[in-house]
This record gives C-alpha cells, structure tokens and sequence, in this order.
C-alpha cells in the first residue's frame, strides 16, 4: 500500500506520516516546499512538491496510490471534489479526511466517494496553546475571550487514528468525533504550562469583541474570524465532555495536555528565563 499525506508538514499531518511509517507504509508526503520538508518529516518518507488546492497538478503524486490521507485546509473547500475524483480515478481505495470543522463540500465529496473512507472530527487541538508563545516570552501572559472547558485533543492521538484509519478494516463510513481524556478550562492550560515553566503566567480574558478585532489585525477575514470566537463562546458538547473514542481506537489512553506540554516545553522556553525562587 502507498499512502499520499497532504498537509504533510502541518500540526497534523506531521504525525500521520510518522504513524504510518511506524507501521511500515510506503508514504509519499505532498508539500509545497519539500526542502522544508525534509528538515521537518521523518526519514523513510517520499517527499512530492505539490499542494492538495491544485488538484489538477497531482497526477504523478496519486499515480499507484491506494491511499489518502486530505487535510482540509484553506481552499479545500473548493478543490477538495476535485481532488477527490481524481484520487479515485487514478486508484485509491481508502480516504481518510480531516474535517475543517463542520460537513463542507470536501467532506460530502469524500462520503460519497464509493471507497472506504473516516472523517476525523478533532474539536480543539493541544498545539492551539503554541499560539501563546510571543505574549508568555514578551509580558508572561496569556490572552483568549473565555474560560471555557475544552477537552483538547494531542494531534499525535489524531495522526494515529488516521493510520489505523487507513491501514485496517472496520473504519469504512465512519466518522469519528475525536478529542482529549480530560476537560480543561484556558486557565487549567496556562496553570500547567506555567507549572512545567517555572514561572508565572498570568490569563486574562478579553472577551469575545476584542478576539474578533485581534484575528482581523492578523489577517483572518471578519466570517472566519466570527466563527472560530463564537465557537468557542460556545462550545458544542463533542468538544467539552470527554468520549473515550481516542482510546477505543487505539487500545490505550488518550495523550493527557500535561503529556503535550512535557514534549513542548522547550519550544516555550527559548528566550525566557525561569522564574526566581
């Protein structure tokens, strides 16, 4: 079996091709920039320049693939059909997708595929926190609208999902809501990153219409920008109360968000000097 892992470089994708390579799948792993690849992936991946928005630019990275693993990203939602039809025309049998959030055009595609095919539904990754890292280096604080449980989820727990996903039967037509063993509060976050520091982090919530102004300043149109903030205004069930899914599948516990933060602590420190005793 030969896998094709697009958003191969991402948070996500990262750690479905370690998975599969753990699992001695052939892997070809799709980038824009595959130099930067290779700095980033595992050995034993074949890197391919190319990028899953471009559907019709892939002929070569689908030909003999029997799997795929789609990320849907920006542009996705548009492209993601196309990819999808070519995908099962050059031969693949299995797809597993990574949803952007809710059921869009790239996700119906998938579903109505004709092949095997999971939707992974992760409701809030553990990596979010990477996102504090300037404001804890700078003034050693963390700034988010609300204080809301989350149950976050490790994205290594999802790249082994898809792995089993797209390696073993009895996943076929099946959408899994995907997330962490424990439900914690931003504040529980920062207390244990702050903990595993050796400093103190201060939080403060800002609300909703000031997370709103500080997305369009980096960018984020004024929709997607709505939608991220009202989401976590109000997080759906699937995202506050752990469901055990994680660990069904894989047979063995979840990855805690103190697991998370023991493998990227270093990744906080740098710049940062521990707090005096």
């Amino acid at each position: 079996m030969t896998i094709l892992v697009t958003g191969a470089t991402g948070n996500t994708g990262r750690h479905v091709v370690a998975e599969l390579l753990s699992k001695g799948e052939a892997v070809r792993a799709l980038s824009r920039d595959p130099r930067r690849a290779a700095e980033i992936l595992p050995a034993g991946a074949k890197l391919v320049a190319g990028t899953h928005t471009e559907p019709g630019s892939l002929g070569a990275a689908l030909d003999g693939v029997t799997g795929l693993h789609i990320t849907v990203t920006a542009g996705v939602a548009e492209t993601g059909p196309e990819l999808v039809r070519r995908a099962v025309a050059a031969g693949v049998e299995r797809i597993t997708i990574l949803w952007g959030g809710y059921v869009g055009p790239a996700e119906t595609a998938v579903a109505e595929s004709g092949v095997a095919w999971t939707r992974l539904e992760p409701q809030e990754f553990m990596s979010n926190a990477l996102t504090w890292r300037e404001s804890i280096r700078t003034e050693a604080v963390v700034r988010e609208p609300f204080d809301l449980p989350s149950a976050v989820v490790h994205e290594g727990d999802l790249g082994a999902v898809a792995a089993l996903a797209l390696t073993e039967e009895g996943h076929g037509g099946r959408a899994y809501n995907l997330n962490g063993p424990e439900a914690l509060t931003t504040g529980d976050r920062v207390k244990l990153l702050a903990a595993a520091l050796g400093r103190e982090i201060a939080f403060e919530q800002i609300g909703g219409a000031a997370a709103v102004e500080r997305l369009l300043r980096e960018g984020v149109s004024r929709a997607d920008a709505e939608y991220v903030v009202g989401w976590h205004a109000d997080p759906p069930e699937a995202a506050r109360i752990p469901d055990g899914t994680v660990g069904n599948l894989l047979g063995r516990p979840a990855r805690t968000f103190g697991d998370w933060v023991t493998e990227h602590a270093d990744r906080f420190r740098a710049g940062i000097s521990p707090m005096s005793s």
